[in-house]
């Protein structure tokens, strides 16, 4: 009886660590400010999606708050379950909305501060989006080809697809530019309904099923 007793107190103290650990670990995605280590100087992250696997090697020399942020954003789940919901053929992909409206709203003012233009916005280069000076969160885009105008605009490259870019490449882009300005997905509508939006309104996107730090 004592022993089935240990047995019963063993699990049970485990079973609290793991809801000890979930619960940390969803108030640190609704807690930006509490994700702010330093990334190492370069790190690869793998990105399991619905169509295989890629690679993004970061390099922080080239812009350090992008890397950091990335590092932070992986490493915690953010994009875990995220769709690809700007599918530009010819230009680019963007993700990077939490399918969680909550956690979406946390990180939507969450903003870093910009990085000086290192490198080109050329094929398979990652870049943070952004609405203007200083306004970097979460969102995130794949250049599909020679993006260079971009550069000038302050987009600063932190990373690159090293392996898997043909998987990239056949991420379904069929919806287009999103709504206002194409038939595509509502960005307004993805921050306040997240995947449920998605899931019903646009269900041949392309999803993240885990995104992990490699190395």
């Amino acid at each position: 009886m004592r022993f089935q007793a240990s047995i019963l107190f063993a699990a049970t103290l485990a079973l609290g660590t793991v809801l000890a650990q979930g619960a940390a670990f969803a108030g640190n995605l609704s807690d930006p400010a509490s994700l702010n280590e330093q990334a190492p100087p370069v790190y690869e992250a793998k990105f399991d999606t619905s169509k295989g696997s890629f690679v993004v090697e970061v390099n922080r020399a080239w812009a350090p708050n992008g890397a950091d942020r990335f590092y932070n954003l992986v490493k915690n789940g953010f994009y875990d379950n995220t769709r690809f919901f700007r599918v530009i053929p010819g230009f680019m992909v963007q993700f990077g909305i939490n399918g969680d409206p909550n956690v979406a709203a946390a990180w939507r003012a969450a903003n870093i501060k910009d990085d000086t233009v290192k490198q080109s916005n050329t094929r398979g280069m990652i870049t943070f989006a952004t609405a203007g000076p200083n306004t970097r969160t979460s969102q995130v885009f794949i250049n599909f080809g020679d993006n260079a105008a971009l550069d000038g605009q302050g987009f600063s490259p932190f990373g690159k697809v090293v392996s898997g870019m043909d998987v990239v490449d056949s991420l379904y882009g069929g919806y287009g530019e999103g709504a206002p300005n194409g038939k595509g997905p509502s960005q307004g509508l993805v921050q306040q309904q997240g995947n449920a939006y998605l899931e019903q309104a646009f269900p041949k996107l392309d999803y993240i099923k885990q995104a992990t730090i490699e190395n």
